[in-house]
């Protein structure tokens, strides 16, 4: 149990007149804890008390070292009214701070049991939290973007080998495995020619042609910490037009890791990349925002958004990748991470964003 984190997540609580949080998030009771719980359909509750020490409630199915974790524990069968159970260790009355993620029925049922008040959602709480990267998470960081730079470099020579997408993505693991990482940080999006134009296209049994755009959005998992980059290559020659287009990708991302610097918002550096496609004559084809942020999970809270008016500050750790997506043309996207600094932000991705021929 990290007691600091859990103090601050208390902090938090009494910012906003709670005394009680329920956190059910496994990502945020393993980023209190240490631990992580995959219960399934099962409830599992870290129930936080601005005046009691945490108690975790779960399933006897999933048994603790009481001592090790640091917290009371609190067991139900599966035959119990497990919110019955953890009812019986809240006190009664006042707002009661719930997370995003837990399902309805075990709320509604807690609601049935006149528990609170008021119910309202204080997964803002630790959300804030996460997006600060202590010194040692920041490093994590760093190591995890390594491992990527080393790893796309091993995979962009097999683009024009002949096998498919997924084929290539099944390299991609392999790579990741020998240098060291636990795999995939997500399901790897790999796309050949017109389907590098779909942003978000799922990875199939396609294969690449001469000319082709290959769009490949990449992350690792090390140490328990997410790497995402995107790098796009050409098989063979690009043509006139890909070329145009690549270099306007490539100066708006320059643009908009250029804007990231504590002070700034995130708005800031969406428009930042934004805005030049616009000025470029591509903006209709720019149609995503320019990042998300990441850490534990790939995609945490917080957005690289023009409506995203939060400030930047040092600690923070997200992704900018502009993108431009011509249908049934040319699809072209480049990513980087970015780490705030006290003055200005660290580039967490090295490998090369110049221009890739991958000989045919």
């Amino acid at each position: 149990m990290d007691m600091t984190r859990i103090e601050k997540v208390i902090e938090g609580m009494r910012q906003m007149n709670l005394e009680q949080f329920l956190v059910t998030d496994p990502m945020a009771v393993y980023y209190l804890t240490g631990q992580y719980y995959a219960c399934g359909e099962r409830m599992m509750v870290l129930r936080l008390d601005v005046e009691k020490e945490p108690v975790l409630v779960i399933g006897k199915l999933f048994p603790q070292d009481e001592e090790k974790l640091g917290i009371k524990v609190v067991y139900f069968d599966d035959t119990d009214d497990c919110v019955e159970v953890l009812a019986s260790h809240m006190r009664k009355g006042g707002t009661i701070g719930i997370d995003k993620t837990w399902p309805a029925r075990f709320l509604l049922r807690l609601m049935e049991l006149q528990v609170g008040d008021a119910y309202v959602n204080a997964s803002t709480i630790i959300d804030h939290i996460r997006q600060i990267k202590t010194a040692e998470e920041q490093e994590k960081m760093r190591v995890a973007s390594r491992c990527n730079d080393t790893s796309i470099e091993e995979l962009i020579p097999l683009v024009s080998k002949g096998m498919t997408e997924a084929e290539l993505g099944e390299e991609l693991l392999k790579i990741y495995l020998k240098n060291g990482a636990q795999g995939h940080s997500f399901e790897p999006i790999i796309a050949y020619g017109a389907h590098a134009a779909d942003p978000h296209h799922e990875t199939d049994d396609s294969k690449g042609s001469y000319g082709d755009a290959v769009v490949l959005d990449v992350g690792c998992l090390v140490n328990g910490y997410c790497a995402d980059m995107t790098r796009t290559v050409f098989i063979g020659k690009a043509s006139e037009e890909a070329k145009k287009i690549y270099e306007i990708v490539k100066e708006a991302n320059r643009r908009g890791i250029e804007a990231a610097k504590p002070g700034a918002r995130f708005c800031d550096v969406d428009r930042a990349a934004r805005d030049y496609i616009e000025e470029q004559g591509y903006g209709q084809y720019f149609t995503h925002r320019t990042g998300h942020n990441i850490g534990l999970e790939v995609h945490e809270f917080g957005d690289v958004s023009f409506t995203n008016e939060e400030v930047l500050k040092p600690g923070m750790c997200f992704s900018v990748e502009p993108g431009i997506y011509v249908p049934g043309g040319v699809g072209v996207r480049i990513e980087d991470l970015v780490l705030i600094t006290e003055d200005g932000c660290e580039v967490l991705n090295h490998f090369t964003k110049d221009l890739i021929e991958v000989e045919a």
